[in-house]
Order: C-alpha cells, then sequence, then structure tokens
C-alpha cells in the first residue's frame, strides 16, 4: 500500500495539476492518516542509521495544498487553519494539559505527557516522553523514548528543502530548560544537554574530556553531557566570542538512566 501512495505522491510532487485527482488527493490523506497513527515516520532508523522518507514530507506539503482553511471552534477558543487539532488522546493514552495543541499528522506514543506546549505535523514523538512548558516540537521533528524536553526547548522543524534532515532526539535524552536544537541536528541516545545549548547543523560542538579538544558539527554522540561556552574568533574588527557547545562528560553506562541523570547534572554542575 506505501509503495503505491509513494509513487503517487512522487508523481503529483512533480506535476501539481495531478492533485485535482480524487485517486491522488486519497492517496495523500491516507498519507497523513498513517502519519498520524505512527504506522510511517518522515524518518527511521534502520542498521545503516537514520533515513529521510523525502516522499513522506512531500505528502505533508501537498495535504496544505489540497486542505482548505477552516474555522476550528474551541469554545471559548477560536482557530483559523488548513490542518485540524489532533484528538483522542484518552484513547490514545497520552496526557494532555491545557493548552497544549498537537495538530493532526503528528504521532503520540502511549504516555506521552504534553504539558502546554506545541507539536507539529509530521513529529513523531515517542513512549513515554515528557513535553514540557512552552516546549516546541517543529514538523517532522523525531522525539525518541523517554525523552525530556524541559520548559521552553525549541526543537526545529523542517519541511523544506525537501531533501533537509529533521532534528532527531534519540531515546533516554535530557533536554535543559531554553535549549534550541535545529537544523537537522540529531542528539544520540542518552545525551544530557544543559539549560541554553543551542545546537544547529554547523555549531561547534567540542568535547573538551579530553588532552585534545575534539569537534563534532551537528550531531551531539550518545550519552554526552553538554553545556553552553564559547570560543574566540578571529573577525576583520578583531577577535571575539562566539557560541558553541562544550561536552564535558559522559552519563555513566554502570547505573540506570535516572540515577546517571541526577549524577550528570551534580557531577558537572549543569542547569536546567
Amino acid at each position: 500500500m506505501y509503495t503505491s501512495h509513494r509513487t503517487i505522491i512522487e508523481q503529483a510532487w512533480e506535476n501539481r495539476d495531478l492533485l485535482n485527482r480524487e485517486d491522488v488527493r486519497k492517496s495523500i490523506q491516507e498519507t497523513i492518516e498513517n502519519l498520524d497513527k505512527g504506522t510511517l515516520r518522515v524518518a527511521e532508523k534502520d542498521e545503516s542509521g537514520w533515513i529521510v522518507n523525502q516522499w513522506i514530507k512531500e505528502a505533508i506539503i501537498l495535504y496544505f495544498l489540497i486542505r482548505n482553511t477552516e474555522i476550528i471552534e474551541l469554545k471559548p477558543f477560536e482557530f483559523h487553519d488548513k490542518i485540524p487539532l489532533k484528538t483522542g488522546f484518552r484513547e490514545l493514552g497520552v496526557r494532555v494539559v491545557p493548552h497544549a495543541l498537537a495538530r493532526y499528522g503528528s504521532y503520540l506514543a502511549r504516555g506521552v505527557i504534553l504539558m502546554p506546549s506545541y507539536v507539529n505535523i509530521g513529529a513523531y514523538v515517542g513512549e513515554g516522553t515528557m513535553v514540557d512548558t512552552w516546549a516546541t516540537v517543529g514538523s517532522c521533528a523525531q522525539i525518541g523514548r523517554n525523552v525530556h524536553l524541559s520548559g521552553g526547548v525549541g526543537i526545529g522543524g523542517v519541511l523544506e528543502p525537501i531533501q533537509a534532515s529533521p532534528v532527531i532526539v534519540e531515546d533516554n535524552c535530557f533536554i535543559g530548560s531554553r535549549c534550541i536544537i535545529v537544523e537537522g541536528a540529531r542528539i544520540e541516545q542518552e545525551a544530557v544537554l544543559g539549560a541554553n545549548v543551542v545546537i544547529t547543523g554547523s555549531t561547534k560542538i567540542l568535547d573538551v574530556t579530553g588532552a585534545k579538544t575534539v569537534e563534532y558539527r551537528g550531531i551531539v554522540p550518545a550519552r554526552s553531557v553538554v553545556i553552553p561556552g564559547t570560543y574566540t574568533k578571529d573577525f576583520p574588527a578583531g577577535k571575539y566570542q562566539v557560541p558553541c557547545a562544550l561536552i564535558i562528560g559522559k552519563r555513566k553506562e554502570s547505573t540506570n538512566l535516572k540515577t546517571s541523570l541526577n549524577e550528570a547534572l551534580r557531577n558537572y554542575e549543569v542547569n536546567v
């Protein structure tokens, strides 16, 4: 079924006149329905690493084109949008605190908790994850199991360019308050980010735990404990401090995840 949907959607992506056909519109709608159910994902991991399903991103954009803008009333609130809101949280086993919102076409696994927050279409949020107050999960972002997105965390979304990778936060990560993760950055499993860490596709991520600095870009290695930092950069007007992220330690594998998190925050004096 997915193969036929993919073929139809890829053809419609190249020829928008096909959007007038009922079978094309049905393929787009069923693809978004499967995103909503979690049977399809914008990105998924296999033995070789993370793979982006570009055709699903195409389906999301085409879904906007075939939808009409409608009034959504939740008295006393009113919205005017093309995408309906996600519903049926009790059946899904998801706790949703007012004023949390999730768009239809996002997936929330059983045990997810949404404090007043926002989850956009195409996003995937794994089992047992907490999306804390005023955190945002952007379109197509992939959030793993048992992740904690602390207050005010901004997980960037991406639809275009269509080939761009989404932000990925793997299982059991702790993302501290006001962290920003954008531009397809990947946070590998069990990493701990202290408050205000900014990770973009080009951010220097410097492992300073050894005798020699090791530099990463766009990826935080598994179990890393990370804090915000700066480095000196030469500009025509002089030398100035530029933001970076510093890996200052690792979670210990010998302890369980909760204990390990507490130890990481205590041992390295990381603010959350």
